[in-house]
């Protein structure tokens, strides 16, 4: 599992990690953007419900 996060700490820091890194955070910054990722991380944390 180390290399796992070797390999994602390696592509953060890369000029293609960085670009990728200010694309979020310039969608995090739109409301509707915004409200989608949340609604997507209440379903993913709420887990299967029947």
């Amino acid at each position: 599992m180390a290399g796992f996060m070797d390999k994602i700490t390696r592509f953060l820091r890369s000029p293609q990690g960085h670009k990728l890194q200010a694309k979020a955070r310039q969608m995090a910054q739109d409301p509707r953007k915004r409200a989608q990722a949340e609604q997507l991380l209440r379903k993913l944390r709420g887990g299967k419900k029947h």
